[in-house]
């Protein structure tokens, strides 16, 4: 490892960019049957065999509730700006809409101070996916009452911490909340019902937009409001017509769905002819499209891979998409991680392009970015992960090239601070740039961490004019 100097005029991230990690509350807080906390869709799921890798679960995880200001001093080491973290919904209102729980909103008012005093900005997001069983076992989000029960439980949040955060985004990666869960099956509540998978998407984005409308009517004028929807570029096979048409297909289930009702107040003409197909477009009543669309201060962005699709012979290719039996999914060209996902850092560039030109996107935040791979500790307790700290490497760079192309990007957190619970991967799949040892819960920055640490330092350095040295791990 060597020291050099970074040139300080090499930068353009603006001053006031925020460098951050984040994490979602049932992937790391463990404690699930602490200080009154409800069950959740994810602890129904994971505790039912053959759901989950390996047989595990949320119950333990990270240990974040008992670790937080172990954490947040992690965080702060790690020179971050920011920290993005997600409401456990059942800590604060154990069956979704009843009786306010104290001691959830006790644990996250400290969290919030905590990460306060260390001079980290938290950013919240409502929801990521741990819907309350309660409400599940009256429909979940396939009934629209739940859309109503989150307007209620985001009221309560924010009037409760809206003293010391300033960011709110209402929904985590919508799209795997319905699909995954309800079309797949990959995730909780583990359906295999388009239409049920449709109307939650409805009433996902109908509960973002009621959400953010009741919070900005209590908020004062420094609250930001946004949403995160996690986006794909999608690449047809070939010039074939029909490829095209597999790629529009995806392009809009994954993306225009999500952006052309939030930032255009209507659904595109072709996810309306999804609906019908599957008997869904009774979900979408009058005058939702508009109650969808409020104003964002904040568009979040959350980019792994691209896809590439090709026309699929219509005899069901595992698509988690309603009508994705049309179509093939194409492996990357480029190398791929742990997960199986294409290295392609251009699409986030040409992404984030796209929402600037295509859609005069209000400012952005990269909320989640990172990679999977196959950690090794060495005899000295080390993790040298030199394709996580590439991968990052790569992708901040595409963020640069496409502020510098003149869009307007606020923010960039790496996916994830701590390793965690990969959903249905269980512990066998690592994001961190921090390890976790499961079983004694010791955290050890790897060396993709200790380039992040560096890399914040040096841009700082760099946008105040001076010249600090980093360690090339």
């Amino acid at each position: 490892m060597t020291d050099h100097p970074t040139p300080p005029d090499t930068t353009t991230f603006p001053e006031h960019f925020l460098w951050g990690a984040a994490t979602a509350s049932y992937q790391i807080e463990g404690a699930v049957r602490e200080d009154g906390r409800g069950p959740t869709i994810w602890d129904t799921f994971s505790h039912t065999p053959g759901r989950v890798r390996g047989g595990d679960t949320g119950d333990v995880a990270a240990d974040h509730y008992h670790r937080v200001e172990q954490d947040v001093a992690l965080m702060r080491d790690l020179n971050l700006d920011a920290y993005r973290f997600s409401i456990a919904w059942s800590r604060v209102i154990p069956d979704g809409d009843g009786a306010i729980e104290p001691r959830g909103l006790a644990f996250y008012r400290h969290l919030v101070t905590t990460l306060r005093a260390a001079g980290i900005e938290p950013v919240i997001t409502l929801y990521h996916w741990d819907l309350p069983q309660a409400l599940q076992d009256r429909g979940g989000w396939a009934n629209r009452a739940t859309a109503d029960a989150f307007v209620r439980y985001a009221a309560v949040v924010h009037d409760a911490l809206g003293s010391h955060v300033d960011t709110w985004m209402t929904l985590n990666e919508p799209w795997c909340a319905a699909f995954l869960g309800h079309a797949s099956g990959e995730h909780a509540p583990g359906l295999t019902d388009p239409r049920a998978s449709l109307r939650a998407a409805h009433h996902l984005l109908l509960a973002h937009g009621d959400a953010t409308a009741a919070m900005r009517r209590a908020a004062g004028p420094e609250h930001r409001f946004g949403i995160v929807p996690n986006l794909y570029g999608v690449q047809p096979g070939s010039d074939r017509p029909e490829d095209h048409a597999a790629a529009h297909l995806i392009d809009g289930l994954q993306n225009r769905m999500w952006l052309d009702t939030t930032l255009k107040g209507q659904y595109p003409t072709d996810v309306r002819a999804i609906f019908a197909r599957f008997s869904a477009l009774d979900a979408i009543e009058d005058g939702d499209e508009a109650r969808i669309a409020q104003p964002l201060d904040l568009l979040g962005i959350n980019y792994y891979q691209q896809h590439h699709v090709a026309a699929g012979d219509g005899q069901g290719l595992g698509s988690p998409f309603p009508g994705g039996d049309e179509v093939a999914f194409l492996p990357s060209a480029q190398p791929r991680t742990a997960m199986g996902w294409g290295v392609e850092p251009d699409g986030l560039r040409d992404l984030l392009v796209r929402l600037h030109e295509e859609y005069g996107s209000p400012p952005i935040m990269v909320c989640e970015n990172g990679a999977c791979f196959d950690d090794v500790v060495d005899d000295h307790g080390r993790i040298h992960d030199p394709d996580r700290r590439d991968f990052i490497a790569a992708h901040v760079d595409a963020v640069e090239r496409a502020i510098e192309a003149g869009v307007d990007v606020r923010g960039y957190f790496v996916w994830s601070l701590l390793d965690n619970f990969e959903w249905a991967h269980g512990y066998e799949r690592r994001f961190g740039i921090v390890h976790v040892d499961y079983e004694t819960q010791r955290r050890t920055v790897k060396s993709s961490g200790a380039w992040y640490r560096d890399h914040i330092a040096a841009t700082k350095a760099a946008a105040a004019g001076a010249t600090v040295s980093v360690v090339d791990a």
